[in-house]
Parts: structure tokens; sequence; C-alpha cells
């Protein structure tokens, strides 16, 4: 028989023994569920929620905070002045976070800043405000400062994506390098030889396995590793167009040009356009994000696809899985990317000396 609400209008509040007494469980059982412990079973956990939600049951916040002292809540700081600080794809991750909150019966505290001296300040006062138990820290840095502070104040912090001193760090990233490397091959069975890599910023980690993903797809093809054919900190079309500018104008030019970022990609087109060529044809090009924006460019863009709204979901349960007590090293999740094969890529149709004809012919009729 389905229980009756006990909270109603002019009712009494639903308590957590009103629970255990409609499942026949003790009230700590009910409590260690509704609170995500992993000493009790999916099941059990799952038991115990669907009844809550019958019952209208709501904890009192302030009360749990004292007696667990957490406030059951996630902290993450945007960095607005990013170079993707607005992207439509931070929907679907905040979409991602919220849905896995929602259903733990957590929160989520978002704050915004501009630069990593606020960023670092954001978090720590919402650490000490008590508004956050823990912070998703995304888009990872190299040598990060926001790990550094949250390590010294001993706060619970998950990555997305990972960093150079692995020690306390739960994360959940893609492989980013084994996308380049798949893109080497992939260029390489449509006969590309001259293949250039545009990384994005130095400053962040995954542009360093994404080099080191381009190196192993040419070590893997027997091709060699060129310094003429590598460029870096391209995150924005305007730097992924002035560096596809340096490589076109070499004395041998790359016929297929794989772009660490969607943006810089968007940007070769623009090169491209400058001579009168077009992605696809003379010049393969292959980025890395799935934006929105590669689906409506012309052509449109080859790229490797993230699900960021999965990224978001797993993020916060990671987090919450490590607030609850869980192993920072049992919190280490990594996941791939998914070819999106277009336009913008296809067979070898020139040679490079051959388009460095057709560049030079281009470059002096529009001159």
């Amino acid at each position: 028989m389905k229980p009756k609400p006990v909270s109603s209008a002019g009712a009494r509040r639903t308590t957590i023994s009103d629970v255990a007494n409609a499942l026949g469980m003790a009230k700590g059982t009910v409590s260690r569920a509704l609170n995500g412990y992993s000493d009790i079973s999916e099941g059990t956990r799952l038991r115990v929620q669907n009844m809550a939600r019958q019952m209208d049951y709501r904890p009192l916040s302030h009360a749990q905070a004292i007696r667990t002292g957490r406030v059951r809540s996630l902290g993450l700081v945007l960095q607005t002045g990013e170079y993707d600080g607005h992207s439509p794809m931070l929907a679907d991750f905040l979409a991602g976070i919220a849905h896995e909150v929602g259903t733990q019966g957590w929160t989520l505290t978002v704050g915004a800043a501009t630069t990593m001296q606020d960023t670092l300040a954001t978090l720590k006062s919402l650490s000490e405000e008590r508004k956050a138990d823990g912070f998703i820290i995304p888009r990872t840095y190299t040598n990060d400062p926001r790990v550094d502070l949250l390590r010294r104040l001993e706060i619970p912090f998950v990555l997305y994506g990972r960093t150079q001193d692995p020690q306390d760090c739960a994360w959940y990233d893609i492989h980013g390098g084994e996308a380049m490397s798949d893109a080497v091959a992939r260029l390489v069975s449509f006969g590309h030889r001259r293949i250039a890599f545009i990384n994005g910023g130095v400053e962040y980690y995954y542009s360093r396995l994404r080099l080191a993903g381009y190196y192993a797809g040419l070590d893997q093809e027997g091709m060699t590793r060129e310094s003429a054919l590598l460029r870096q900190g391209a995150v924005t079309e305007e730097q992924g167009e002035a560096a596809a500018l340096e490589l076109l104008h070499q004395d041998s030019p790359p016929t297929a040009i794989i772009c660490a970022v969607d943006r810089a990609a968007l940007g070769v087109f623009r090169a491209l356009r400058r001579f009168g060529l077009t992605a696809g044809q003379e010049v393969s090009v292959i980025g890395y994000d799935g934006i929105a924006e590669g689906a409506f460019a012309r052509p449109q863009l080859t790229t490797f696809a993230v699900d960021t709204y999965k990224a978001g979901n797993r993020l916060a349960h990671l987090l919450i899985a490590r607030l609850l007590g869980s192993p920072v090293e049992g919190l280490r999740e990594t996941d791939v990317a998914a070819l999106v094969a277009r336009d913008s890529d296809g067979p070898a149709k020139v040679t490079s000396e051959e388009l460095a004809v057709i560049l030079r012919q281009n470059s002096t009729q529009n001159t």
C-alpha cells in the first residue's frame, strides 16, 4: 500500500523517522542511504530515495550541516575571461552537473571570475562562507594555482582534465591525445604526407597531451617529426588563422592541418579562403571539441566531439563520492572523444609541391 504523504498544507513536516517507519528500516540506515554512504547498497538507496519522494521528505539543510559538517553543495567557479568563457557548450556542462546533484539531493553553487586571482579569491570565499563543500575545477593548467590553493586549504576537488602533479587529484578527462593520433592515421589513410599540427594554449595541460598524441600518430605511421609543421598557442579563430598562414607560406606547405581546438580550425578555414581555397579540397582540416559552429561552417568541420553533458554529470558524481569518503585514487575516470566525419577533410588532391605553386599563384593574383 502506497504511504500517504505526511507533509501537506497545514500538516506537520515529514521526518526521517516517518520514512524509516514506512520502509520498516532503521532510522540510521535511511539516513545513510539519503546521504549517499558507500556502505549502503544501490538497491536500498533507491528504495529509500523513492519513498522519501513519495512522502515529500525534505531534510533541514542547516540541521544536516551541523550534524555532518557539510552543506551538501558543490562549487564551480567559471573564468569568464577564458577564450570560450561564454560558449554554448557551457549550458550542457552545467545541465550535466545539475542533473547529478539534483538526483543525489545536493545543490550547485556557481561563481564567476575574470582572472585567475579573482578565481582563487572566489574559491576561498565560497569555502570559508560554507557555501560549497568541494569544487569542480574546469580546464586544468599544467601547474594549476587552483589545485595548489585547494590542497593547502584541504578542500576536496575534482578536475576536468589532469595536471602535472596527480597527488590528491580526482579527475574526469577525455583522451584528447588519442584523438590527435587517430586524426594523423585518418589523414595518412587519405594519402597526406605533410600533416601540420596547431596546438592550443601551452599553459593548459591538455595541450601537452594532444601534442604527444600528434607525435605518437606520426611515429606509428613512420613519418618524421618536423618543427616546421608545428604551431602552438592558438585557441581563437584569429590565432588559428595566423598560425595557418605561417604554415601555408612555407616552401613545403602541409596538405593537412590538425587543430587541438575547433576555434583554431575555423581560423584555418579563414586562412584558406584568403587564397581562394576550401578546406577538404586542397587542404584537409580536422578539429577537436565538437562545437556547434563546426556543424554550420562551410564546409562542415570534421572534428572529435566531446560529450560535455556527460562530463558535467560524471564530475559531480566523482566529487560527491570524494566528499563522502571514497579514496581519491579510485575517482579517476577517462573517456574518448567521438569522431564526427564531415566535409573538411578527405583524400589528398595535390602534393605539397603542387600546393606551394597554387598558393604562390593565388597570392600573386590577390595582391
